[in-house]
């Protein structure tokens, strides 16, 4: 398409890449590292007041559930109502409550987290097909515009011809005529005189259709073109309904995580009628979590590993070699390898798929690339993310904008596979998910995307052109 041309991210690699002043200071970089413990951005982790500003209205559509600003029972209380009979059963019903909205939020905002997922997913198809409807009339309008332009020239210089040698001199020149040999030549001269301006006549008739012709189609796709513009704007507001869906619903999970164990054994607890004590509940909550924390950090240390050999890759001077290996190895050019898998399928015209749920398509939009499942995912670039929940067929997705309209867009990542969330700033080469399965995929794998002013393009092509071989 025209208007994905002229960009200064287009440059070849032997240009330097402009520093669009979003990699991670220091202290960003500590901050992202932090965020590796949870599968989205820390800001997921504000709960309640998460939940009840999506409640209030900040998305549009069917509201999530109200916020459950829950004033939770210490082993204290659970002690105390122990010792008698109509406090025990008052806590028990408390403890019960509580359990179960934590349960129902988590349920409600998970399933309005896939709905808002799945308008989005649908908004940037109409808006994908409106960009293809618009570009083609205007196409055509061009083509009609240069015939009515090519018939014009034509019909002027025969016009100009008959100009210089037609008129009253051939007249004459007839009416004078002093033989029949002479007469009979001029009526023959005369003769396809008319035959070439009633060409002409054609000639200009064709012009004036195909002007006609252009102008209807140039107004198709000026309105086209106002329709794209809104579908971008439907899209792009459904984009932003999906991310504070899903951070709604992480929340939900989150406040679940934190409570739902210790509730669980505080009514336990409660409904025991053995001598086992209260401690000993206590402790076992306290080992629960020991062993949570454990395996955050042995993530943490994995996360670390990848990021390790990414950075050794690239201090190994390569530029993303050839079709495999090197996942988050940086060139000299600042662009780096989104992963290590070899291409599974290519950008391009492919076999028509058809599934229930996202319908038919023939075409395929990004370049897939398999390691396995729970392999890294690599930032292309330095840039901010924009987008880190659920889209459509497109699973788990992150968006990163490395300014000048050039995005990368990396699919399938894994459940509980985000290392970064929304807003987040990364550098290029750093571990940003894990590859998965997750939105219509039939194996483990990473659907990697790049934008350029809103539509997309071939990304082999473009990251080629950018010392990167993918």
């Amino acid at each position: 398409m025209s208007d994905l041309h002229g960009d200064a991210f287009l440059r070849g690699a032997s240009e330097t890449e402009p520093d669009c002043g979003c990699a991670p200071t220091p202290a960003e970089r500590q901050a992202n590292a932090a965020m590796a413990k949870r599968s989205v951005s820390r800001r997921w982790l504000l709960g309640a007041g998460a939940l009840g500003l999506v409640a209030a209205g900040a998305i549009g559509g069917p509201m999530l559930p109200a916020a459950f600003a829950a004033t939770y029972p210490s082993w204290d209380d659970v002690q105390r109502a122990k010792g008698n009979e109509a406090s025990k059963a008052s806590e028990v019903t408390r403890i019960e409550g509580l359990i179960n909205q934590l349960q129902a939020n988590v349920v409600a905002t998970q399933a309005i987290a896939e709905q808002r997922s799945m308008e989005y997913f649908q908004a940037e198809e109409e808006y994908l097909n409106s960009v293809m409807i618009a570009d083609d009339l205007q196409a055509q309008a061009d083509a009609q515009g240069a015939a009515a332009t090519a018939a014009s020239e034509r019909a002027g210089r025969v016009a100009s011809q008959l100009y210089r040698t037609g008129g009253d001199d051939t007249s004459l020149e007839l009416f004078f005529a002093g033989s029949a040999t002479g007469a009979d030549d001029l009526l023959g001269r005369l003769g396809r005189m008319d035959k070439v301006l009633e060409r002409n006549k054609d000639t200009f008739a064709t012009a004036v259709t195909a002007q006609n012709s252009a102008q209807s189609l140039s107004d198709q796709a000026s309105v086209a073109r106002d329709e794209r513009d809104r579908l971008k704007q439907v899209a792009e507001q459904k984009m932003a309904e999906s991310q504070a869906a899903a951070d709604a619903a992480q929340a939900a999970l989150e406040a679940q995580s934190q409570h739902l164990v210790e509730l669980e054994a505080q009514l336990a607890a409660l409904k025991d009628t053995t001598a086992q004590t209260i401690a000993g509940y206590q402790a076992g909550v306290e080992a629960k979590r020991k062993a949570e924390e454990e395996a955050r950090r042995r993530a943490e240390e994995e996360a670390r590993r990848l990021a390790a050999e990414a950075a050794a890759n690239a201090n190994n001077g390569g530029g993303g070699g050839g079709g495999g290996g090197g996942g988050g190895q940086v060139g000299t050019t600042g662009w780096a390898r989104p992963s290590s898998g070899r291409p599974s399928d290519r950008y391009g015209s492919r076999a028509t798929l058809c599934t229930p749920n996202y319908g038919c398509t023939g075409f395929h939009n990004g370049t897939d690339m398999s390691t396995g499942c729970g392999a890294g995912v690599f930032a292309a670039y330095s840039g901010r993310v924009t987008y880190a929940a659920r889209n459509g067929q497109s699973g788990n997705q992150i968006h990163i904008d490395h300014g000048g309209g050039v995005v990368t867009r990396y699919s399938h990542i894994q459940d509980g596979g985000f290392m970064v969330g929304y807003g987040a700033n990364v550098s290029a080469g750093q571990l940003i998910g894990r590859e998965g399965m997750t939105g219509l995929s039939y194996g483990c794998h990473l659907h990697f995307e790049v934008w350029i002013n809103g539509g997309r393009t071939n990304p082999e092509v473009f990251m080629r052109a950018r010392g990167i071989s993918i």
